[in-house]
């Protein structure tokens, strides 16, 4: 008996061991990569000052020693009624060039009046910003030095998911903090990051990591440490990092611009949901549909059109639509793509010059009431636009504004007061007549996609007439 407890512990000890060979070892990475990560300590001034009500008074029958005290808090340094605001941040970042280039994110020091890098060394210099993008949250600084050592650069194309990352940063004030983990999933859309396909990890990243790099098993930076998906503030596993290409492009251009230059296709775009799929005639859901097509942009001038979905972008496969914003974006202003779209269940190919992304307006402006309107078969109210109402919202020609909705298929679609109704399946709205008479004519039981306008955005959606 006793010799099978010993066989036993044995068993449990290669076991042990075995596991413990297959795990990997960082340390030799941190040695050679730990010296060119940074931290960033940051000084803002706010600019706006906290006023005091006028009938705030200094307490009477205050102590001498304290009346400096007082006088600057309720009357300012010299009784101007306003106590000044200066708040810090923390942050890291890592050294791309032997004279001092460092990158961080833009939110690490937006708004900073004063950027301090302190070394591993121990050294401490004051660094420029050179430039920042906040499209994709990347920063580029600088500092005075020479022989600084840095990292190197690797390919998040190469990146496998589940393979081993690693990050050094600063969270919480704690420098030269490592953490590791793997890759959770690649080219991940967040709602404000149109232009960055993500690398998630479930590495443990917290406030402070923010511009920090993450590792590949062979010491290359894949991407900077961005952002966190959390309820309480703290590391909950869903950790976000930008593609190093993404960050180094945008740096070459604010290096060589001084400013960040995107491609623009000229669309506004959507995923491809089941229902979507099956009215226009899809096997199953991929691509990005076209919602809208901007006049006169590189779009339109190719030839793509509202209900189009594109599958493959200059050889590059659209599964999803958020894929495809981070590939034009990247893609060289005024040079020719190749793009494959679906139409009406039939494959395409277009070329397209891409064009310059323009500033970005938004429209939020709500239309006003029309006291005349119709109710159709999907159990809703619609009006013709006036051109007031054109105006406001930005329809240049055809659609309806729906006025009402009532219990039924359209309530179910998602379909609200306010929407503009622009075209169903492949027919444009010219106004509330034609409206219903092209629902009174579609068939049951079959997926019907309909473009509405919300808010200045159009959007695809998807119902069926069951009776």
């Amino acid at each position: 008996m006793f010799k099978n407890f010993v066989n036993s512990i044995w068993f449990f000890l290669l076991l042990t061991t075995a596991a413990y060979a297959q795990l990997p070892d960082f340390t030799e990475m941190v040695k050679n990569n730990g010296d060119a990560v940074v931290n960033i300590s940051t000084t803002q001034n706010a600019p706006d000052t906290t006023q005091l009500d006028s009938e705030q008074q200094m307490p009477q029958d205050v102590p001498p020693e304290l009346e400096d005290f007082f006088r600057r808090y309720f009357q300012g340094p010299e009784g101007r009624g306003y106590v000044p605001r200066e708040t810090n941040s923390l942050g890291s970042g890592f050294v791309i060039s032997k004279d001092g280039y460092i990158l961080t994110n833009h939110h690490v020091v937006n708004n900073a009046s004063e950027i301090i890098v302190k070394l591993k060394d121990r050294r401490e210099l004051v660094a420029k910003l050179v430039g920042s993008d906040e499209s994709t949250d990347v920063a580029l600084i600088k500092v005075e030095a020479n022989d600084l050592p840095v990292v190197t650069i690797g390919s998040p194309e190469q990146l496998q998911v589940g393979e081993w990352v690693l990050a050094i940063g600063t969270p919480f004030g704690f420098e030269q903090s490592v953490t590791a983990g793997i890759v959770s999933a690649k080219g991940r859309s967040l709602p404000d990051g149109n232009y960055v396909p993500f690398i998630q990890t479930d590495v443990a990243i917290n406030p402070g990591n923010s511009g920090g790099p993450l590792f590949n098993m062979h010491g290359q930076v894949v991407g900077i440490n961005s952002q966190i998906y959390s309820r309480s503030g703290g590391y909950m596993g869903l950790s976000f990092a930008i593609p190093i290409d993404v960050a180094m492009n945008v740096a070459e251009q604010i290096k060589t611009k001084g400013k960040v230059s995107r491609g623009w296709l000229g669309v506004q775009i959507q995923d491809v949901t089941r229902q979507l799929a099956e009215s226009f005639g899809m096997d199953r859901p991929h691509g990005a549909l076209v919602a809208k097509v901007i006049p006169g942009g590189p779009a339109e001038k190719a030839g793509i059109q509202i209900g189009d979905i594109i599958v493959d972008f200059n050889g590059h496969v659209i599964e999803t639509s958020g894929e495809l914003p981070p590939l034009v974006g990247m893609f060289g202003v005024n040079e020719n793509a190749s793009i494959k779209i679906i139409r009406q269940g039939d494959k395409e190919d277009l070329n397209v010059k891409i064009g310059l992304l323009p500033p970005q307006a938004s429209n939020n402006l709500a239309p006003s009431a029309a006291p005349e309107f119709a109710v159709n078969r999907l159990n809703l109210a619609v009006s013709d636009l006036t051109e007031e109402q054109r105006q406001q919202l930005q329809v240049e020609k055809n659609g309806v504004l729906v006025q009402k909705v009532n219990k039924g298929i359209a309530m179910d679609a998602g379909i609200q007061p306010g929407d503009v109704i622009l075209r169903v399946q492949n027919s444009p709205i010219k106004n509330a007549a034609d409206f219903n008479k092209i629902i009174a004519n579609l068939p049951l039981k079959k997926s019907i996609a309909m473009l509405i306008q919300r808010n200045g955005s159009p959007v695809f959606i998807a119902f069926k007439i069951d009776k």
